[in-house]
């Protein structure tokens, strides 16, 4: 049976402004009030899980553990066939320069090791999502979303973010990169996560 929330505050465990804002949209109807890892001060925990699930339950009992409150996570990543899976978990680290992101440099690792692989069109990929919702006494939920496609390329499209530019999602012929936001919000990996969120704890 899986556990219903029922309290008035959820700490969002991430640094990240814009998902914040995109989770309260989300959870607007049932009047909770978010906070973030920001907010209270907490560091960013090291993943070292070799699964989304994993990552997202690190992150989501370290700020349930530091606050006494109930804390979401997630964590998200591309898995592309050709690649066996890969980036994967380590979707963001391929964009690491020491300098910043740059998802330019990622997307461009992606295509040629796609090439290397010796794989045909098309390059069936995934956008996966995993949020775990956990309670100060260590219980949690876990939920997945996911939205399969392919990778094309040259990029195209500037609205989104990550490697957007390069997923085309099944049933589309415009990538994540040139969908507009709010319809990308309304279809993506982390959207059907959230619905499945939302009717086992929330609704």
């Amino acid at each position: 049976m899986t556990r219903r929330f029922e309290g008035a505050q959820l700490v969002v465990a991430t640094h990240n402004r814009g998902k914040l804002e995109e989770i309260a949209d989300l959870l607007a109807p049932y009047g909770v009030t978010l906070t973030s890892n920001d907010d209270h001060g907490l560091p960013e925990p090291e993943e070292t899980e070799d699964t989304f699930a994993g990552n997202a339950r690190i992150k989501a009992h370290a700020a349930a553990r530091a606050t006494g409150l109930p804390a979401l996570a997630d964590d998200s990543g591309l898995t592309i066939d050709a690649l066996g899976g890969a980036p994967g978990v380590r979707t963001a680290d391929w964009a690491e320069t020491g300098q910043g992101r740059d998802f330019g440099m990622a997307m461009e690792r992606a295509w040629r090791e796609i090439g290397a692989s010796g794989a045909t069109a098309p390059f069936t990929a995934a956008f996966n999502c995993t949020l775990v919702l956990a309670w100060p006494d260590g219980h949690d939920e876990v939920f997945e979303g996911r939205m399969p496609g392919q990778v094309v390329w040259p990029p195209r499209g500037e609205q989104g973010h990550g490697y957007d530019p390069v997923f085309q999602p099944d049933g589309f012929d415009v990538t994540f990169g040139e969908m507009d936001r709010w319809q990308k919000n309304r279809i993506s990996h982390r959207a059907r996560a959230f619905e499945r969120l939302v009717a086992g704890c929330f609704a």
